[in-house]
C-alpha cells in the first residue's frame, strides 16, 4: 500500500507534482483544496471570506479532517493539501510525506501565470490566506505550519521543474 502526501505553501507546485506522480504510479489523486472550495461555494463565499469564517466555525475543519484521514487510510492514494502530511502524522498513517515549498515571488507569479492578475494583489491574497491558515491550523491543532521536522522529504521548487520533483519523490519510494 503506497501512501503520498503532498503539502505546501500556495502557488508552490504541489498541484502539479501529484498529478504527474498521479500519472507515473498509477495511483488515485486527492485534492483537499478542491474539497475546501467546493464547502466555500456552498456557503457562498470567497476563499478569503471562507477561510476568515473558519477560523470561527471549526466544524469545516472537522469534515475535511475526517475525509482526509479515510481517504490515506484505504491507501494507494496520493493526498495534496496543506495539512495532508499532519493528518497522516497524527493519525499514525504510514505515509511518505512530502513538503514543496519556494518564495513568495515566485509563488505569486505562478499563480499569476494560472489565474491571471498582478503579481501585487497576489502576493496580497497568500499572504492573507497564509495569515488566515496559521491561526486557524494554530488554533484548532495547536500546528506550527513553518514546522517541518514532520516530512520525510522537503523541497524548494524554485530552481526545479515539476517533473524533476515527481522523479526526487518516486527515487525515494523505490
Amino acid at each position: 500500500m503506497v501512501v503520498i502526501t503532498i503539502s505546501g505553501t500556495p502557488g508552490s507546485g504541489k498541484s502539479t507534482v501529484a498529478k504527474i506522480l498521479e500519472k507515473k504510479l498509477g495511483l488515485k489523486y486527492v485534492y483537499s483544496g478542491m474539497i475546501f472550495r467546493q464547502l466555500a461555494k456552498e456557503y457562498k463565499m470567497n476563499l478569503e471570506k471562507f477561510g476568515k469564517y473558519c477560523e470561527q466555525n471549526s466544524e469545516i475543519d472537522k469534515k475535511l479532517d475526517s475525509r482526509q484521514k479515510e481517504i490515506l487510510e484505504k491507501g494507494d492514494v496520493i493526498l495534496e493539501g496543506r495539512l495532508a502530511g499532519w493528518i497522516a502524522y497524527k493519525n499514525d498513517i504510514p505515509s511518505l510525506k512530502v513538503a514543496i515549498d519556494t518564495d513568495l515571488e515566485t509563488r505569486a507569479r505562478r499563480i499569476v501565470n494560472r489565474e491571471k492578475g498582478s503579481i501585487k494583489l497576489r502576493k496580497k491574497e497568500i499572504i492573507e490566506r497564509e495569515r488566515s491558515e496559521e491561526l486557524r491550523y494554530k488554533n484548532y491543532y495547536k500546528i506550527n505550519l513553518k514546522d517541518k521536522s514532520i516530512y520525510d522529504i522537503i523541497i524548494d521548487s524554485k530552481d526545479k521543474t515539476p517533473e524533476e520533483i515527481a522523479d526526487i519523490i518516486i527515487n525515494d519510494i523505490n
